[in-house]
């Protein structure tokens, strides 16, 4: 699957972002209950064959995301879900290489659609010139007739980024994962560049944010944000019903 530049899918090279993606990625599957504990150190270091420092740091690593937490006499014991941190962007790789269902999918819409709206409507408060030659600019470049699924989505990606820049909110702007997961998995079943008129609409959309953030306009930019966001979830329902193909009564 093509996937975005700034998204972790291809991080892991040295050999402890590699292990920390297998050991991440197993924990996400459900191979590790929460409550028990992970394998014990000598027998992860003689799996990966490594060494005990790098070993700790790969654990370090699992506990700053909130898989894992280190109990002296204890142990190193999984935690529950609702610890883990679905925002860290590498979490949110793991779970891309993993597939994403309908609920997780229905989870980032819902994020999305909290959050994107509130951004659209900051930066119609705070904009500068500099934001709307920025986002004019984005606007431009997905419009280009040669896109492919993947150059699209850059496009798209660094629009909805420069929302949460105009926005003038940081923690808006960091949302960016979440964005960006988004954007992988809905491309990689279909893409507005599919059809030329879904791809001039989805155009116009994003234009018409533009337009009502220069203006100044919060409630008509939090409106077309939204109206963006759901246009597409609409597009990846009708690919995976035709994908599944006529259901039983």
């Amino acid at each position: 699957m093509p996937r975005l530049s700034r998204l972790a899918l291809e991080r892991a090279t040295s050999s402890h972002d590699q292990i920390a993606a297998i050991l991440g990625t197993e924990l996400l599957k459900g191979l590790y209950t929460p409550g028990s504990n992970m394998p014990a150190e000598p027998e992860l270091i003689a799996r990966f064959q490594i060494s005990r420092t790098v070993m700790r740091e790969v654990m370090k690593t699992l506990a700053a995301k909130g898989f894992v937490v280190a109990k002296t006499k204890v142990g190193t014991r999984v935690r529950d879900p609702v610890y883990w941190n679905y925002f860290d962007a590498d979490v949110l790789a793991w779970r891309v290489r993993l597939g994403l269902d309908d609920e997780f999918m229905k989870s980032l819409t819902e994020v999305r659609r909290s959050l994107e709206p509130a951004a659209a409507a900051l930066a119609a408060q705070r904009r500068s010139p500099t934001d709307i030659a920025h986002l004019r600019e984005c606007v431009r470049q997905m419009a280009r007739a040669d896109h492919t699924r993947q150059s699209f989505a850059e496009a798209d990606l660094d629009f909805h980024l420069a929302i949460g820049s105009a926005s003038g909110n940081p923690l808006m702007r960091s949302m960016a994962s979440v964005i960006e997961t988004a954007l992988v998995a809905s491309f990689a079943h279909s893409s507005p560049v599919d059809d030329p008129a879904d791809h001039e609409a989805t155009v116009n959309g994003h234009a018409a944010i533009v337009d009502a953030i220069e203006a100044g306009e919060e409630q008509a930019a939090a409106a077309a944000i939204l109206k963006v966001i759901d246009i597409g979830v609409n597009r990846i329902d009708v690919t995976r019903k035709k994908q599944r193909g006529p259901q039983k009564k």
